[in-house]
């Protein structure tokens, strides 16, 4: 049976790919909108053209952007590709590197599933405000809670990567960090 782990890591690109493409599309429609709207002719012809019925344009590419930066965040950008700071962490040896590791993946994880409850708790509140424009487009069934359900699933799905990396530190210990092509090490 063939590891499941690429599939998955090109369905959350597929996802993220989509979201962009969305966005995207939405963005053209309002540049296309705004100027077209001054053209009397256009109006007079395409009266679905109007500018008056586009306003769900703006919370769609909002409410998109947010789905991107945290869908992006716990399932499609790795690790490494994270802006860290480790002139510390480089500089100490590796049973050092690895007590660092597990308590700063411990407490990033213990932090994010702490902030689960209270943010589920916010959640049931924003489960009645409905939001400004997207009902116009998808109808009354979307909540703000269904624009930011999203962070939930982040808190969670990165707070599991940490707890396997600490899993990985601790059982097999950091990886030594190799030399890149300027000459610094990279962890």
């Amino acid at each position: 049976m063939p590891p499941i782990q690429p599939y998955f890591r090109n369905f959350a690109n597929a996802v993220s790919a989509a979201l962009m493409a969305a966005m995207f599309g939405t963005f053209v429609l309002q540049v296309v909108v705004r100027y077209t709207a001054r053209i009397p002719w256009v109006t007079e012809n395409l009266p679905w053209m109007q500018s008056g019925n586009f306003g769900w344009t703006l919370e769609f590419c909002l409410a998109i952007w947010v789905w991107l930066i945290f869908w992006g965040n716990a399932f499609v950008v790795k690790n490494e590709d994270h802006v860290t700071f480790d002139i510390l962490y480089l500089a100490v040896p590796p049973h050092v590197r690895r007590a660092f590791a597990i308590i700063t993946g411990l407490a990033l994880s213990i932090g994010l599933l702490a902030s689960v409850a209270p943010t589920w708790d916010r959640f049931m509140i924003l489960r009645l405000k409905k939001t400004a424009t997207l009902g116009d487009l998808f109808g009354d069934w979307i909540r703000m809670r269904d624009v930011y359900l999203i962070y939930i699933v982040f808190l969670l799905v990165v707070a599991a990567r940490y707890l396997w990396l600490v899993w990985n530190a601790f059982r097999y210990g950091v990886e030594e960090p190799r030399p890149t092509e300027e000459g610094r090490p990279k962890p």
